[in-house]
């Protein structure tokens, strides 16, 4: 019998310290009414002195653990999309392995920046769907404060860090309240857009870190473009109606972007889940965050058909279609 993988918990983590618009204004030229009529952020999370994406992870994979019903021993595989790993290597997945007590299984990183998640989603459910995992940690964690340029006002404001996770398991006849869980997965890239969204370091060419830049106006653009064609084309190819879809989480990069690709598609607002006021541009952990949020305060229930979406650097793209 072919294996289906259904989310079957959810979990989030993010760190104490939250800068508000009006405290950045205090140290870069801008002003909370800048921000706001610009991205639609009020603040955003930053993490301590010495916390590491790996900490971020970890919390968040206990809350998605204990969401699901599940202990670390349960798990067999996990994958962690960031592109702000607490090292060059090893993994931050083998980090938080570690920090779990899980000896068992594998453990690996994917990096395709805002798309992260979208793309470790693909991932594990192809490993479900062969046979090469039955439970499955899918952690999306970044800390972007660490690579920004904290004196350009036009990406400070937008990023903050965070963490979310899903247990992805194969789906059994026997699990009460089950959905049909992923239905597909689209994802896709192309390089010849990379100059646009990129971070100016890394141990090959500068061997630094380097910091984020962004030419914001075309990433704008591309992603309202991108984000409704991959869209289209992941429910197209089940024969779904975008009409029929009971909710859409998307990357939470700009209120804007979330607002023109609902109105290019005819979304109703209501149906666009968005958490961007309050966490900021979190990257790859932004699906999972939002998605954690909206199914614990009870808009997403068991049965509800949800479209995930994500743009980012690369440039990369993808969305993912399930049943709750």
């Amino acid at each position: 019998m072919t294996k289906n993988s259904y989310i079957s918990g959810v979990g989030s983590y993010l760190p104490d310290r939250v800068v508000t618009n009006a405290q950045l204004s205090k140290t870069v030229d801008t002003s909370d009414e800048w921000i706001r009529a610009r991205t639609g952020i009020a603040q955003r999370h930053i993490a301590a002195e010495g916390q590491h994406t790996s900490d971020l992870g970890y919390r968040a994979a206990l809350d998605a653990l204990k969401n699901a019903d599940m202990s670390a021993q349960d798990i067999d595989l996990i994958i962690v999309a960031t592109s702000t790993p607490d090292l060059t290597f090893p993994s931050t997945a083998t980090m938080i392995q570690e920090l779990l007590g899980i000896h068992q299984g594998a453990a690996f990183d994917i990096q395709a920046v805002c798309s992260g998640f979208i793309y470790a989603l693909s991932v594990a459910d192809a490993m479900i769907k062969s046979g090469q995992g039955t439970n499955v940690l899918v952690i999306g964690a970044e800390t972007f404060s660490r690579i920004l340029d904290w004196n350009d006002r036009t990406t400070c404001v937008l990023f903050g860090d965070g963490a979310g996770a899903v247990v992805l398991s194969a789906n059994k006849p026997d699990v009460k309240d089950a959905g049909a869980g992923i239905l597909n997965t689209f994802i896709r890239s192309d390089g010849r857009y990379r100059d646009l969204l990129y971070v100016d370091g890394g141990p090959s060419s500068t061997q630094t870190v380097g910091k984020l830049r962004m030419a914001g106006n075309q990433v704008f653009r591309r992603a309202v473009k991108e984000l409704s064609s991959s869209m289209v084309q992941c429910a197209g190819e089940m024969d779904v109606k975008i009409a029929d879809i009971n909710w859409f989480v998307p990357h939470q990069a700009n209120q804007r972007i979330l607002e023109a690709v609902a109105k290019k598609l005819d979304l109703r607002r209501s149906q666009v889940i968005s958490t961007v006021a309050y966490h900021a541009n979190t990257s790859a952990a932004s699906i999972p965050l939002a998605l954690d949020v909206a199914i614990k305060d009870g808009r997403i229930k068991r049965g509800h058909q949800i479209m995930l979406e994500a743009f980012g650097g690369g440039f990369t793209w993808g969305a993912t279609l399930l049943v709750y």
